[in-house]
């Protein structure tokens, strides 16, 4: 923490908020790779809640890198600090009572962790599993075709690796389940009230 600032402790605490909505804030981190439905899953997911009476929000990784990190790249660097931000945004949300759905790639390991010790005992690791040859069938963006024609350096899976979460809370395999069935693995497996 820097110099010259102390932390402001609010009247009206997490606990009451999330009383007030009837529900436990949480954060689902969905990781994988591109191609892997993370989004597809988290918006799924934000449909079964928003339908069972939660309030939920989505942090996608695209949506994000258009405003709130538009100014990093994809450096090694970059998608660490870019995680950063999420799991600081994630946990300012979180506290707000709301359900968290974050949809990003974070391919490597120490940065999840290091989100998990942001965001603390509300963080839920869900692996999003799909095989590359999958990710790359679907390429719903046409990311995959670039990268493999040197278009895009530093690619996950292609050219820059992926880390999988070596004991996730959650694991979900998009090429076995169907995008329903994943969701409703996660919401059941899932604390909220």
């Amino acid at each position: 923490m820097g110099k010259n600032i102390v932390k402001h402790d609010h009247k009206v605490t997490k606990e009451e908020r999330e009383d007030l909505m009837n529900q436990k804030s949480k954060v689902i981190w969905l990781t994988g790779l591109s191609g892997s439905g993370k989004s597809t899953v988290a918006n799924e997911l934000a449909v079964k809640l928003q339908n069972e009476g939660k309030l939920a929000y989505i942090l996608d990784g695209d949506n994000i890198r258009m405003g709130l990190c538009k100014d990093l790249n994809f450096s090694d660097d970059d998608r660490k600090e870019n995680i950063r931000r999420i799991g600081e945004i994630a946990k300012l949300i979180a506290d707000t009572g709301v359900i968290v759905i974050t949809a990003f790639i974070s391919p490597f390991i120490e940065e999840r962790n290091n989100a998990k010790e942001i965001i603390g005992d509300d963080f839920i690791e869900v692996f999003v599993d799909a095989s590359l040859e999958i990710c790359e069938n679907r390429d719903p963006k046409g990311f995959y075709k670039k990268a493999r024609s040197g278009e895009i350096p530093k690619f996950t899976g292609i050219s820059s690796p992926y880390e999988k979460p070596l004991n996730p809370d959650i694991y979900i395999n998009t090429g076995e389940m169907s995008i329903v069935e994943c969701s409703d693995f996660i919401f059941n497996n899932l604390k909220l009230d």
